[in-house]
């Protein structure tokens, strides 16, 4: 285990260039296979889901060429093999399930173990997925531990309408449309900024992709694909983390921010806790002028709230970052998580720095802010911005705490100590045998 011990009550100040979006990184190398030429990828992060993939990809036989000091990779997959007696798919994370597409095109067969996961946020049913495969023509198959998924010759194109605008099973989808023979349609498709960015490579790879950004997805597929270069955005999850740092603990963060497109909902978000945020220039900065304060409703009787759903909603990644805004700004405040079971069970942590939360149910909570906190030793669960929240919480907060199991911050955060000490914290990783 890895713990992140912090000094805190210093205000952070300075200027960080954020990494690229895992959520975009991953699904990105995972297509990377449906072509046999040379790729260039620029901006790719140095997190331990992409060295698992890449892991894979030279098991297979890839030639794989990553520079993690400049985040250069280059790739080529021209003498990939893959047998599923031999190979495994990489576990404990939730992105392995979308390298089933490419290896249906090129080999017709994909075996996905049963524990894939990633982090512990509930239930998250693999059937969505089934289904899509199933859509294209592809055969499951459960075997002990595993799934297997077959096709007997090329995927066959269809349309589709999902249950719910799942990220994950939108990308799978995209993947297999561009592998089948014809027109592909997905209604209810998700649209968030990564799924954008992951549409953009498969559109520079000679995918042809209609409605990126919207609900209804049409993919053009069975064209012949190419390579290119590719740079990947910074990570709007990564720019409000380290706005939100900077608010928190009243100091002044400026963070790099090329698709300031993305955050007019973000903005008015920071701004019921009483911060301004300024996009200016390609850079981004979150402005207090007092304290952290709920800004009361127009509404007398009703709590500010932040609802977070699939995009164009808050993202619900983004939740525990501003529940720690609530905790530290005066007022009141509730927060509703509209997708994930099981995802707030962490904000009893909270309350050991002597913070005042109120879970109303599974899906909502109301924090009552303002209250003088103390130091503490928290557990975080494998969630990845809840312990950078749990993080956020200590560094506000004068003397030393510790965040217990924080590698999941690993997942997703490059050099995040060093981006942090970059500000002026007294931050340091830890580890227990």
């Amino acid at each position: 285990m890895s713990n992140l011990i912090v000094h805190g009550g210093t205000p952070l100040r300075g200027r960080i260039t954020p990494s690229a979006n895992k959520n975009a990184v991953l699904p990105v190398l995972c297509a990377t296979l449906l072509t046999n030429e040379p790729l260039r990828l620029l901006g790719v992060p140095d997190i331990t889901d992409v060295r698992k993939i890449l892991d894979i990809f030279r098991t297979l036989g890839s030639d794989v060429q990553m520079d993690h000091a400049t985040g250069t990779l280059a790739l080529h997959h021209r003498e990939t093999a893959f047998d599923a007696a031999l190979h495994r798919l990489p576990e404990e994370m939730r992105s392995s399930i979308m390298l089933v597409p490419p290896l249906l095109a090129r080999f017709g067969v994909a075996r996905l173990e049963d524990n894939v996961k990633g982090c512990t946020l509930g239930v998250r049913e693999i059937d969505p997925h089934v289904e899509v495969f199933q859509r294209f023509g592809g055969k499951v198959e459960r075997t002990e531990g595993s799934l297997l998924v077959r096709s007997a010759g090329r995927l066959v194109p269809t349309d589709h309408w999902l249950d719910y605008a799942s990220v994950t099973t939108t990308e799978n989808f995209v993947l297999c449309a561009a592998a089948a023979d014809g027109t592909s349609t997905l209604t209810n498709a998700a649209s968030e900024p990564h799924v954008q960015e992951f549409c953009r490579f498969m559109a520079m790879i000679g995918v042809r992709i209609e409605g990126i950004g919207t609900s209804r997805v049409t993919v053009h597929g069975g064209s012949a694909l190419t390579g290119g270069e590719f740079r990947f955005d910074e990570d709007f999850h990564e720019i409000t983390t380290f706005l939100a740092l900077g608010a928190i603990t009243n100091g002044d963060v400026i963070v790099r921010n090329s698709a300031p497109s993305n955050f007019p909902l973000l903005d008015r978000t920071f701004a019921k806790f009483g911060v301004r945020i300024e996009h200016a220039d390609g850079w981004s900065r979150a402005i207090r002028t007092g304290p952290l304060k709920v800004q009361t409703p127009f509404t007398s009787n009703v709590l500010t709230k932040v609802e977070a759903a699939p995009w164009p909603y808050f993202p619900v990644d983004l939740l525990p970052i501003f529940i720690a805004l609530g905790v530290r700004a005066e007022g009141n405040a509730m927060f509703w998580n509209k997708v994930y079971d099981g995802a707030l069970g962490w904000t009893g942590e909270l309350s050991k720095f002597g913070a005042h939360v109120f879970s109303s149910d599974p899906h909502r909570l109301i924090t009552f802010g303002g209250n003088p906190l103390t130091p503490a030793v928290v557990e975080s669960p494998y969630i990845i911005r809840v312990a950078i929240a749990l993080f956020m919480v200590a560094a506000s907060i004068e003397g030393r705490s510790e965040i217990r199991n924080a590698t999941p911050i690993r997942r997703a955060h490059p050099r995040f100590v060093e981006n942090l000490r970059s500000l002026g914290v007294q931050v340091e990783w830890t580890s227990e045998e």
